[in-house]
């Protein structure tokens, strides 16, 4: 199980469209602080229906968007 499926779930379960979470929020979802492996697990938000459309280290946002089917 990735470490991260609590923020990919969050994701499928509210359905919105598209969502920019800071990372105290995602930090709230997790239970833990965002590091710098969600490079690389970045990817399975795919799997819940979402894509990482830009990640900010200026304003510590990420937005998801929700992928076209």
């Amino acid at each position: 199980m990735s470490k991260y499926k609590k923020l990919w779930e969050y994701l499928k379960d509210n359905k919105s469209d598209s969502y920019e979470l800071s990372f105290n929020d995602i930090k709230a979802i997790l239970g833990f602080e965002l590091d710098h492996s969600f490079l690389n697990y970045e990817k399975e938000a795919t799997e819940y229906g979402y894509e990482v459309n830009k990640i900010s280290l200026k304003t510590k946002t990420i937005i998801f968007s929700k992928l076209d089917k």
